[in-house]
């Protein structure tokens, strides 16, 4: 008849494969845990590699906003001081022709600038000193243009598409901090996890943390990267 164990050995045999369960738990939250540090290294260096990138390019888009608007804003006031010449020899050359002289009057034409010129004999094949139906002036006609002022609006253009890139930009930046921050959550949930002895515990906050990670993980791989 085979010989029974006494308590003392059954419980001591439990104890045993208590433990040796504990351990294997413990070595597979271990091995979790390390999972999960290994890719909020690799994550949080990408997303913060993503956001200097994104601040770099908002930076530089900001920087070439304020150029072109500099410039635009010079352009702007070329073509002012144009138009304001061109209303000045005007003026000067619609005196002489009412005066009757003519040869100030033809001092005047070959004073204006190219682009006025063409609007003036324009403005004179309506034959305007008859034709009360004609325009007041060159200015009036659509044949009038200012190069400067064309170039104006080119350059300010070209500064709100500089400015509005500099604020998306900026934008994903932000994307990539939070991410970051999702990351550190995660970090630390990591840690707090070490702290339990006991499997239950420790199981649930890693949990916690890997759903922190997917999240944080599918902000990366769907946020625009350059």
């Amino acid at each position: 008849m085979p010989e029974t164990k006494s308590n003392v050995e059954l419980a001591h045999e439990l104890s045993h494969d208590h433990e040796a369960a504990h351990k294997r738990r413990g070595t597979w939250l271990g091995f979790a845990e390390a999972i999960v540090l290994a890719t909020v290294a690799v994550a949080t260096a990408w997303s913060g590699y993503q956001a200097s990138r994104w601040e770099a390019l908002s930076a530089k888009e900001y920087a070439l906003d304020e150029r072109y608007a500099v410039a635009a804003q010079d352009k702007s006031s070329r073509a002012g001081q144009e138009q304001l010449y061109d209303s000045v020899t005007f003026n000067g050359w619609v005196a002489a022709k009412v005066a009757g002289h003519g040869d100030l009057a033809a001092f005047y034409e070959r004073r204006f600038r190219p682009e006025y010129a063409k609007a003036f004999k324009a403005w004179m094949r309506m034959d305007p000193l008859h034709n009360k139906a004609a325009p007041p002036g060159p200015a009036f006609l659509p044949q009038y243009s200012s190069a400067a002022e064309a170039e104006s609006h080119r350059l300010a253009e070209a500064s709100a598409a500089h400015f509005d890139t500099g604020v998306v930009a900026r934008e994903h930046g932000d994307d990539y901090v939070r991410v970051t921050v999702f990351l550190a959550t995660v970090l630390f949930l990591t840690a707090l996890s070490q702290r339990f002895e006991f499997a239950g515990p420790r199981a649930v906050v890693i949990v916690i943390a890997a759903l922190f990670l997917v999240a944080s993980l599918y902000f990366v791989l769907t946020l625009p990267r350059i």
